[in-house]
């Protein structure tokens, strides 16, 4: 894909917008899933091994939005 001289902003704005977008998203997960675990660990400290993967699974998010933000800007 060819992007000209005044689209460059645009597909930077488009990478930001996505990283922002992923880092948000994974926020939210990681509320719910943190307290709900701290929560669980709290009463039974045997489970932090099952709940550990839970709280690692959300960050795979913005490995993705990093991934498509650097895409779109090896095209400028």
């Amino acid at each position: 894909m060819v992007v000209s001289a005044g689209q460059e902003g645009l597909v930077a704005m488009a990478a930001a917008l996505t990283v922002l977008g992923t880092g948000i998203a994974t926020a939210w997960a990681e509320k719910g899933i943190g307290a709900a675990s701290v929560g669980a660990i709290a009463e039974k400290p045997e489970l932090f091994g099952r709940v550990l993967p839970l709280v690692v699974i959300p960050e795979t998010i913005v490995i993705f939005g990093l991934v498509i933000a650097f895409s779109l800007l090896s095209n400028l």
